[in-house]
């Protein structure tokens, strides 16, 4: 596996293959192998990006606390047979001077919940669809808004990228993973299996919406909505527990794909 830092290093990387690209923030868990597998197998050639992205994040969000690991990182992505790591840093993304920003029209969930971070999500990828020239693009259903964003961007702005969004992986407790689940400590992991199990007990009620509200069993979610997602519903939903924020969802109609 070739770790590269800078663009040019990454053209030359590049060959004339079946491309696929998993756009990560680090901290690898099981849902970032399972996008590396379904990639291995699809792919002849496997980029993952490591970009911890300032620009996704607001004001008084968890830009300093995100975890980082990046010698972890590489040994997962070595284990997994990914071809190339793509570690740049915030200069090589953001050189001086950087003006252009994809701006997406998006509402609801976390377009509403964090305005401006479907803005920073959309301008780097556009980046990384431009410098990896991927055929595939893998994304996990936890963050489901994110990939239909994407796919609306690509669709948009004529990129070949096709994106695929994958189940999300979950603990034996049903907590979905994520790479911030390292903060809380042992009472809030707790508290916060009543997300997964709220939306899980909810998604066959008459008002799924309201039932899930009612099955929190006192975590107050920041929002809980049915969101409309290609041919599927999704009843979606994010918390705090603690200093800790966490999104999660589940399909009500239809398959993502």
């Amino acid at each position: 596996m070739k770790v590269i830092r800078t663009t040019q290093e990454l053209r030359l990387a590049l060959r004339d293959a079946r491309r696929g690209l998993i756009p990560t923030m680090g901290a690898f868990h099981d849902g970032h192998r399972s996008l590396m597998r379904a990639a291995r197998i699809e792919c002849e050639q496997v980029v993952v990006s490591l970009f911890v992205n300032p620009a996704q994040f607001g004001a008084g969000e968890d830009l300093v606390r995100y975890p980082h690991d990046e010698e972890r990182d590489a040994r997962i992505a070595q284990d997994e047979g990914v071809d190339v790591l793509f570690v740049p840093s915030a200069k090589v993304m953001y050189p001086d001077g950087f003006a252009t920003w994809v701006d997406v029209e998006a509402s609801g969930g976390e377009a509403d919940a964090r305005p401006g971070h479907f803005r920073g999500v959309a301008t780097v990828c556009v980046k990384l669809f431009n410098l990896v020239q991927p055929d595939v693009a893998f994304f996990g259903q936890k963050d489901a808004q994110q990939a239909a964003v994407l796919r609306r961007v690509a669709r948009d702005l004529n990129s070949p990228a096709r994106l695929r969004i994958l189940p999300t992986v979950r603990d034996a407790d049903g907590l979905a993973l994520s790479s911030r689940n390292v903060h809380l400590t042992s009472e809030e992991r707790e508290r916060a299996l009543a997300l997964p199990r709220a939306l899980e007990a909810a998604r066959s009620a008459d008002d799924p919406v309201a039932a899930a509200r009612a099955a929190m069993n006192g975590l107050e979610p920041e929002y809980v909505e049915l969101l409309r997602i290609g041919d599927a519903t999704l009843l979606t939903a994010a918390a705090r527990v603690g200093a800790t924020r966490l999104i999660d969802n589940v399909v009500v109609e239809g398959e993502l794909g």
